[in-house]
This record gives C-alpha cells, sequence and structure tokens, in this order.
C-alpha cells in the first residue's frame, strides 16, 4: 500500500490529530500538567469532540417534501446545499469530485470523533492518575467510539441481515491511531460485535448517570445498546438493554402541559431529561430557508392537528418564508438547540413496544405506546390507541416511532431496516426540476456513497455500488 494511503484516511481529521497529540503532550501552563489523567478529562468534557453525528438519512427519508420551486431553486443554485438535494433525490454521487464540496462532513466528522476516542483509549493507561479515574474516562470514549460507528454503519453499509453480514461491508475499523494501517472496511458483523464490546465493556466503569448528557453514563451505554440491537433484529436484546436504560433513566417531557415551546420553557439539550446522550445531527439548521424541512403531508397527517408535536414542534411556511408552502417541524427554532440525535427515553419506550408487538403481545405493545403518546397531547385531546392483532400493534409501534422522531434520523434508518418485511415495503417516487427519481425496496441507494475523493485517494477504500 503506497504510503500516500496510509496517510490520507486521517487525513480527513488531520488537523484534529495534530490538536489531540499537542492537548496532551506539550509542556502546558497554569492548571495543566503534561501526562496527566485530567487532560483527557478537559479533552471529554469539550462537547464539539464527540457530539458531532449524521444527518444525510433525514433528507434521504420519507419525512421531506421540497415541492415549493422557491425552496428548489434555493438548494440546486449554488453548491452550498448540494449535499442536501442530492440525498433527497437518492443519487449515486452525494458530494461529486472537484467541487468545493467533495468531502462528505458526515464521514469527516465521525471518524473525528473516533480519532479522539481512540488516543484517549490508547493513551490514558500511561497517564498519571488513579485507575477508577482513567477506567471512567476510557469508558466514555468507549461510548463515544461505539456511537460512532453505529451512525457509520447505518449510513455507508446495507442493513444488518444476520444471513449475510459476515460478507457485507461495513466501514474501516480504526481501533488505534498509528500513520500506517488498512483502511479496507471490515464486515458488517465484525464492526457490530466492536460496537458491542465497546458498551459492554464500558458499563462497569461508567456512572448511573452524569451532570451533562454530553458525557456517556450507564444509562447511555444500555440505550446505545438497545438501539443497535434494534437495528440488528435482535429484538429480545434491545428490549433487555431498553429495559436496563429505563431503570436508570423514565422521565418524559410533559408536552401536554404546555402551550408553547421556547428555550425559556423547555430543558435545554444537555440537561433534558429525555436524553439518554446527546449527539447532533451535522450540518445546517432546517428552520431557514432553503434548507427549511418542509414535512411530507404523510407525516402530517399521521400527527394530527391535536398532537402537541404538530402544535408546539410544527409551523406553518408563512412564519419561515412568503415563498413557501405547507408545514415545517421547527423544533431547532423553537427551543434553540440543534437536533438530537442520540438515544432517548421515547426511543426506548418504542423498542420495548417493538419487542412486545414483534412477540404477539398486542396490549403491552400498546401500553409502552401509550405511555408515551398521554405525554404527547393536552389531557382533553389524548385517546388512547388500540390495536386489533400484534401486526396491527407493529404498524401503529412504527408509526409512533415517525411521529416522535422526526428530523432525529431514525426515521432512515427505520426505512433501510423494515424494506424487506412485507406490511412496510414501498416504492418511493420524488420529482425535482421535472426528473422523477425512484427509490424501490431492493435499491441500492439504501446505502450512501461513500465520498469519491475519499475512494480516489485510498483505492483499498472499497465503494458502495
Amino acid at each position: 500500500m503506497k504510503q500516500s494511503y496510509k496517510l490520507f484516511f486521517i487525513g480527513v481529521v488531520a488537523l484534529f490529530s495534530t490538536g489531540c497529540e499537542k492537548y496532551v503532550d506539550i509542556k502546558t501552563q497554569g492548571n495543566l500538567v503534561p501526562n496527566q489523567a485530567i487532560n483527557y478529562r478537559y479533552l471529554l468534557n469539550t462537547p464539539a469532540n464527540f457530539e458531532q453525528n449524521t444527518n444525510l438519512g433525514d433528507f434521504a427519508s420519507d419525512e421531506l417534501n421540497i415541492v415549493d420551486a422557491a425552496q428548489i431553486n434555493g438548494l440546486t443554485g449554488g453548491l452550498n446545499y448540494g449535499y442536501y438535494i442530492n440525498s433527497y433525490t437518492w443519487k449515486p454521487v452525494i458530494f461529486p469530485i472537484g467541487t468545493n464540496y467533495e468531502q462528505d462532513d458526515n464521514w469527516n466528522r465521525l471518524y473525528s470523533n473516533i480519532l479522539y476516542c481512540n488516543t484517549i483509549i490508547q493513551e490514558l493507561p500511561a497517564a498519571n492518575g488513579t485507575d477508577a479515574e482513567k477506567a471512567e474516562m476510557i469508558a466514555e470514549a468507549k461510548v463515544h467510539r461505539a456511537d460512532a460507528y453505529l451512525a457509520l454503519v447505518n449510513t455507508y453499509a446495507k442493513p444488518y441481515q444476520a444471513g449475510s453480514a459476515a460478507t457485507d461491508l461495513g466501514v474501516p475499523l480504526i481501533l488505534k491511531q498509528t500513520m500506517s494501517q488498512s483502511l479496507n472496511r471490515a464486515s458488517l458483523q465484525v464492526v457490530y460485535n466492536q460496537i458491542i464490546e465497546d458498551l459492554t465493556s464500558a458499563i462497569p466503569a461508567l456512572p448511573n448517570s452524569q451532570a451533562y448528557n454530553t458525557l456517556p453514563s450507564k444509562a447511555s451505554a444500555y440505550g446505545e445498546l438497545a438501539r443497535c440491537y434494534l437495528y440488528m433484529n435482535d429484538y429480545a436484546n434491545a428490549n433487555k438493554y431498553a429495559d436496563m436504560a429505563l431503570a436508570l433513566r423514565s422521565t418524559l417531557n410533559d408536552l401536554g402541559a404546555l402551550s408553547s415551546v421556547s428555550s425559556a420553557n423547555y430543558p435545554r439539550r444537555i440537561t433534558d431529561p429525555e436524553i439518554l446522550l446527546s449527539k447532533l445531527a451535522a450540518g445546517n439548521a432546517l428552520s431557514f430557508s432553503p434548507t427549511a424541512y418542509r414535512l411530507s403531508d404523510e407525516i402530517l397527517s399521521l400527527l394530527g392537528t391535536t398532537d402537541q408535536r404538530y402544535q408546539l414542534l410544527t409551523v406553518p411556511a408563512s412564519t419561515i418564508s412568503s415563498t413557501l408552502t405547507g408545514r415545517y417541524s421547527y423544533r431547532e427554532a423553537r427551543i434553540g438547540e440543534t437536533r438530537n440525535v442520540g438515544p432517548n427515553v421515547p426511543e426506548m419506550m418504542l423498542i420495548k413496544a417493538e419487542y412486545f408487538a414483534r412477540n404477539n403481545d398486542a396490549a403491552n405493545a400498546m401500553l409502552w405506546v401509550n405511555n408515551l403518546r398521554i405525554k404527547r397531547f393536552k389531557p382533553a385531546d389524548y385517546v388512547a390507541l388500540t390495536a386489533s392483532s400484534p401486526a396491527d400493534a407493529l404498524v401503529k409501534v412504527i408509526e409512533e416511532r415517525r411521529r416522535e422522531f422526526i428530523g432525529r434520523m431514525l426515521r432512515w434508518w427505520d426505512m433501510r431496516r423494515l424494506k424487506s418485511e412485507t406490511a412496510f415495503q414501498r416504492t418511493y417516487t420524488r420529482t425535482v426540476n421535472g426528473t422523477t427519481y425512484t427509490l424501490a425496496p431492493n435499491s441500492e441507494r439504501y446505502v450512501f456513497p461513500i465520498a469519491e475523493f475519499l475512494t480516489n485517494l485510498n483505492p483499498e477504500l472499497e465503494k458502495n455500488p
């Protein structure tokens, strides 16, 4: 392998690598002392190093509906938002080579997170500090690394299928920071095994909870495991770890008690009791033109106008621009926070609901759905959902996931994992500037391409079809 290939992979985050080395190795001044564990605590306490996650799936999912000429022109008139419209139309190239936007910020940010995690895991054991404090920080880094790899494989690899996971391509599995290592993609099974290993080995050293949601805790690790097993179609383990997460944190924000939502009356992301681990969708905010998140008619119909998620967290187009129509997701602008895509309490509840539905227990499935919904309506508007069968319960669970996780990345992940199930199979179509784009259940476009900028410089980095 040519030396340029060896060096370039970390080129996507080389800037961070240099900064990280200096951060822990230079002769520091004031309160910082070289080779002390406290340096790594400061690194972990900087959310920008670990919070960034993916956003491409939001644009590809069926939540979004770009139909207004003004928005289409704004997104296609320049290069700034090319990845947005390319993802929306499921194009085989999202980041065209030779443009100013040829690098995939989603990929870069996630591997930047991993670089920081690897640095901590690799270097911290030799630092001066107590065994307990070092073990806790290493555990936190493992949770962050697991989250990054879970996002990577659910963006750039096929949906997990037990029968083919050992041969399906995952992503490069980089566990140590060296200047010479293979960039070949590990199998999907190997990556998932590493995610589970990171999380399970981290749990003993983690506290039950942390002062801020940016810092991993046992509840965070359990939540990540529940999410991981759900996307492996292992519903029993998903339910098990959802239970363990909820045993530590189960508070829901009561939207039914609010007449409006703002940064003044809604919890900040870092202390929101619903969030198990704060992770942010990368890229632009989606509450202004042209990137405003116009909701599809289907998701608006699912919400219904009495749902507080409709009343409080969406707005008519006129709120954003006189040139737009329809209704838009507005959570970011309402509460002044970037969209959290990390695991949360409602997700754990709906994982449990799905487990029961898939195990022929419609009553318990709907119990968990309704335990969430009662906090999403004003008391006068709340009506408990019922299901006529386990199959009907499963449909209602998935519908509730759609309502709850608007703009949270998970709808795209759900579309991927459910596309092989008859009850959820669909062919999607979109038309932009006179061209119609189609996403069939067997489409290769359910897997995002790795940017050509990366694969051109690293031939061993296998391309997606």
